[in-house]
């Protein structure tokens, strides 16, 4: 059967089949009203879906919602599944990949969880959103891979789907698409700025919430927000409650009890991964924040 029967640009695709288990099938479409794919004993693999544009409508077993740009679903195999342009909306734009996840992604996924193997993380910050796609244009260009020479790279080939021949490819995709779960799933349940948050602060406390382990200081932000360090800091101080920096530690810090309960890492992996440079400083400020060293926190499980 055609590996991509599912993602035919076709008006509907009744009872479509969906890839093999083993495989790892990624593409990128535009589809238009009317496309519709119907699942009565769901998919053989996990299926992941990042909305780019328009308006997407999924349905699995029990649980409904609806995809807009900036929203990553992510469907469990084995159970009824349904899904196409929404109602009323001219396209849907969208990537897409099945694979059979990782054993550690479930943890990430898990507080995302919204009923019958249906994943919906949202809302992702705007400020991920290229980074993102640039992990998913990876995905594509790795599954394409035939294991000799350099991969391709993470362009538009004019080829709608993907299929990663060989383990070599397949793990390599994996590693790009699990870059896009992480990114997502860290980040789409941030804390919200207070209400008549100022829209310099707001995009300073986005740029922390992305990518918390960059090497963020007072002047980057500031410049970011147009403002001087000085001006930059006050009214961030003022609006949000705390320093730049002190946001900046418990952003960081969060990222790094997000990663001691979802990966394996070594403490000094997540210390480096969440911008602590020294890993015993790390441990310290750690503790003084959740009230254990990190190896006692990643031992009590996840919270």
């Amino acid at each position: 059967m055609p590996v991509n029967a599912d993602h035919l640009p076709v008006a509907a695709v009744p009872g479509a089949p969906s890839p093999p288990p083993g495989l790892l099938v990624t593409g990128r479409f535009d589809q238009p009203a009317g496309y519709r794919v119907d699942r009565p004993h769901g998919s053989a693999s996990w299926l992941l879906v990042w909305t780019t544009g328009g308006r997407g409508r999924l349905r699995q077993g029990a649980a409904e919602t609806h995809a807009e740009a900036g929203d990553l679903l992510v469907l469990a195999p084995g159970i009824a599944q349904e899904y196409g342009v929404a109602p009323g909306a001219r396209t849907w734009r969208f990537w897409w990949a099945h694979c059979q996840v990782r054993p550690g992604w479930l943890s990430w996924l898990r507080p995302y969880a919204v009923g019958d193997g249906m994943y919906a993380v949202t809302p992702v910050p705007a400020a991920l959103h290229a980074r993102i796609e640039a992990a998913l244009r990876r995905t594509h260009a790795d599954a394409r891979w035939t294991g000799t020479g350099a991969p391709p790279t993470a362009v538009d080939a004019g080829e709608p789907v993907a299929v990663a021949h060989g383990t070599a490819a397949r793990e390599l995709a994996l590693g790009a698409l699990e870059e896009a779960v992480v990114l997502a799933t860290a980040t789409a349940r941030t804390p919200p700025p207070p209400p008549g948050t100022d829209a310099r602060v707001h995009q300073a406390l986005a740029v922390i919430a992305a990518d918390p382990g960059a090497p963020h200081t007072v002047g980057s932000l500031a410049e970011g927000a147009a403002l001087s360090p000085s001006r930059f800091a006050h009214l961030f101080t003022r609006q949000v409650g705390q320093s730049p920096m002190r946001a900046l530690r418990e952003a960081r810090l969060r990222h790094a009890a997000r990663l001691l309960e979802s990966t394996g890492l070594s403490v000094e992996r997540v210390a480096a991964a969440s911008g602590f440079v020294s890993p015993f400083h790390f441990s310290r400020v750690f503790r003084e924040r959740y009230g254990v060293p990190p190896g006692a926190y990643r031992a009590a499980g996840p919270r």
